[in-house]
């Protein structure tokens, strides 16, 4: 009785601290601006059953995605056998599902036996890759610290979830034959059925019932521990990346996103558009953005979704040639500044509040908002700058990131709002203003289309 009412409170608070991190993350989405992705359904559906679901882009590369599947396979059909220790947890019983499957319940358990092998060998794999071998691209510069510490805590989880099975299934499967009466036969599991009985077997039943209770309580608890890490970890991506192929770009990936507002102060300039005059005096706008407020909601779940597995930044050509451009730190230090605004909001302090909106009883706010920071204190110019919008990054993606969205908007930002940018840009920039031409040439740019027509002529 004692050990059912410790289980229904751990789960309840477990559930709950979960639940309130999760709703802060979704605020924290909510930070970017509106923007309605809602168009043609079944292509979205197409992509969350073949891309979120299916992994399908995770097999341009054989091997890690062999051993992705191993665990991701693995995650999918424990969670049957999860359920059945809910069930046993909160009722207080032992097996919920075995009397009422059957021989099923024997299949169900030794298949999730079986990918659990699988899922082992899988987990110490990537420690290798990641500890040992040294891949390059989990060795960049963003991934040090808190990124390395973190892949590496998943994967031991994963281990303490795995030992966890296999201690309570092989200490049940003895104590079967030691104390009939209270565990019932499940058949023969494909693993346990002879690992139990030869790591345990001798054990007296006193010891056997400590082991199988210390594998169902790890398991547990390890579940519940992973629950509420899940929101601080690139892990977050088991959950989001449903949700993010859902509304990923279906455009092509050449196209690039088009703005309202430089059309319409270009309108504005050559009288096509009413009221001239007055438009012409309102403040003119800002273009792109330099901060998370002037993302879309998408860049921002875009960044909560980042896997962190550096396939972008493996074939950036600007990262391949030396220069310091990684898409994986531009996603990556966009999810690190909103979290740093979505922390100062929730402190609710006045400072943060702009100076000519501060006074008595006026709250803190993203409308309001100001830290004296903005994201290019996380991304520098000299990494904009080196994207050649190739898209190598945006194809690469397994989970449908679009790294080149929010270098696009700090660009626009740079080079429309604060008519700034790299020097050898801005002669060409001029040209194009007052010839239409890049290069800086006095004839028309179309001169020589007209004197080749006139030579036909």
């Amino acid at each position: 009785m004692l050990q059912q009412v410790f289980f229904i409170l751990i789960t309840i608070i477990a559930f709950y601290g979960a639940a309130r991190q999760f709703m802060r993350i979704r605020r924290n989405i909510n930070l970017g601006q509106d923007e309605d992705i809602s168009d043609n359904e079944g292509a979205r559906w197409k992509n969350v059953l073949l891309i979120a679901f299916g992994q399908q882009k995770m097999f341009k590369r054989w091997i890690p995605a062999l051993l992705h599947l191993f665990i991701y396979v693995a995650f999918l059909i424990t969670q049957i056998e999860l359920i059945e220790i809910f069930i046993d947890g909160f009722f207080g019983i032992h097996r919920f599902f075995v009397d009422k499957l059957g021989g099923f319940y024997t299949f169900i358990i030794s298949f999730i036996e079986i990918l659990s092998v699988l899922a082992f060998v899988a987990t110490l794999a990537f420690l290798a890759r990641r500890n040992l071998l040294k891949i390059p691209r989990f060795h960049k510069s963003e991934m040090t610290r808190w990124p390395k510490l973190d892949a590496n805590l998943i994967l031991l989880g994963e281990l303490a979830l795995l030992i966890g099975i296999f201690c309570m299934n092989g200490a049940d499967v003895a104590l079967q034959d030691k104390m009939p009466d209270k565990y019932h036969p499940t058949g023969f599991f494909a693993i346990s059925g002879w690992l139990g009985p030869m790591l345990f077997g001798d054990l007296p039943a006193g010891v056997l019932v400590v082991i199988e209770r210390f594998g169902w309580w790890l398991h547990i608890l390890t579940v519940l521990a992973f629950l509420n890490y899940l929101p601080s970890s690139k892990h977050l991506h088991i959950i989001l990346a449903f949700p993010n192929t859902w509304y990923a770009r279906l455009s092509a990936k050449g196209e690039m996103e088009n703005m309202p507002e430089v059309m319409n102060e270009v309108k504005s300039m050559m009288g096509l558009t009413e009221d001239t005059g007055a438009a012409m005096e309102e403040e003119l706008p800002e273009f792109g953005a330099n901060d998370i407020f002037g993302l879309s909601w998408k860049n921002i779940l875009d960044a909560y979704t980042c896997t962190e597995c550096g396939r972008c930044t493996s074939v950036c050509p600007a990262n391949l040639t030396g220069k310091k451009l990684s898409p994986r730190k531009i996603v990556m230090d966009i999810r690190d500044r909103t979290e740093e605004v979505a922390k100062n909001l929730d402190s609710g302090n006045q400072k943060f509040i702009k100076e000519s909106e501060r006074g008595e009883g006026v709250k803190l706010t993203k409308d309001n908002y100001d830290d004296g920071k903005t994201l290019f204190d996380y991304i520098s110019r000299e990494e904009l700058h080196a994207c050649t919008t190739c898209n190598a990054c945006v194809e690469a993606c397994p989970v449908l990131i679009n790294p080149l969205e929010p270098i696009l908007k700090m660009r626009r930002y740079e080079i429309l709002t604060e008519s700034a940018g790299p020097s050898d840009w801005i002669p060409m920039f001029t040209s194009i203003e007052n010839s239409g031409s890049v290069w800086q040439v006095p004839d028309e740019r179309v001169k020589w289309a007209k004197e080749a027509l006139n030579k036909d002529d």
